[in-house]
């Protein structure tokens, strides 16, 4: 009795371990426009077709340097008016026929995820023969998703460890035998693009928050000397 209370009570953190995955560090800086934008792009012609945005309006675009102008000339292909969310036109019954599971919207994707996961998952899809899309994932085992970036990365396999078979916690080795139309490095940078992108929309109004906490943390240290001085002249004749 006592030992199956001790498999119960370690069972989640088993499970834990069993799904511990190597996570590369996502190049993300959010006060990269440049990067932003091209993350933008890669992100309404890669990602849009079939995963929405609801919470993200194109127009929010404008904050990282876009014009109305650049956001409906290169970045709009689902809507005609720069206001509207970043909806998509697939309905989620196909979505689940298609592909098992409606798609998730992506709009706090980096949040629910992390910006490393995102990083690392986009970058760790390979060619799988018994999988219905012919694709695999290292970081989302047997996921339904196709691997729609192969154009840009290539075909690459994964290769296996000393002991025949890949060990979940140690980082996986990839050889790419199809090269796809920009180089690993270059692939690599688009990527941190679309994680950078994808990072700012879960929270586009973080850097500006920051720099408001600051102001007020600032205020306060002030208002804090300014108070003790004036609480000290007020209170001089008691203490």
């Amino acid at each position: 009795m006592k030992k199956f209370l001790l498999a119960l009570l370690f069972a989640p953190l088993t499970a834990f371990a069993s799904e511990h995955v190597h996570l590369d560090k996502a190049p993300v800086n959010l006060e990269d426009y440049a990067s932003i934008q091209r993350g933008a792009k890669l992100f309404t012609n890669y990602c849009l077709t079939c995963h929405s945005a609801n919470a993200m309006r194109y127009t929010r675009l404008e904050d990282v340097g876009l014009t109305k102008d650049q956001i409906k000339a290169n970045l709009m292909f689902a809507t005609d008016k720069v206001g509207n969310p970043m909806t998509i036109a697939m309905q989620p019954a196909d979505a689940k026929k298609w592909f098992g599971a409606e798609p998730p919207d992506l709009s706090v994707i980096a949040r629910s995820r992390s910006s490393d996961w995102l990083y690392t998952y986009l970058r760790s899809f390979y060619r799988d023969d018994t999988r219905p899309t012919g694709w695999n994932n290292t970081v989302f085992e047997k996921v339904g998703m196709p691997f729609v970036l192969y154009g840009l990365q290539g075909e690459q396999v994964l290769k296996e460890s000393a002991h025949g078979e890949h060990e979940a916690d140690a980082k996986p080795q990839f050889e790419l035998v199809k090269p796809g139309s920009l180089t690993p490095a270059e692939y690599n940078s688009a990527v941190g693009d679309l994680v950078n992108y994808l990072t700012w929309m879960a929270e586009p109004a973080k850097i500006k928050r920051m720099e408001v906490g600051v102001l007020v943390l600032l205020f306060l240290g002030v208002f804090f000397v300014l108070a003790y001085y004036l609480k000290q002249e007020y209170w001089k004749d008691i203490h």
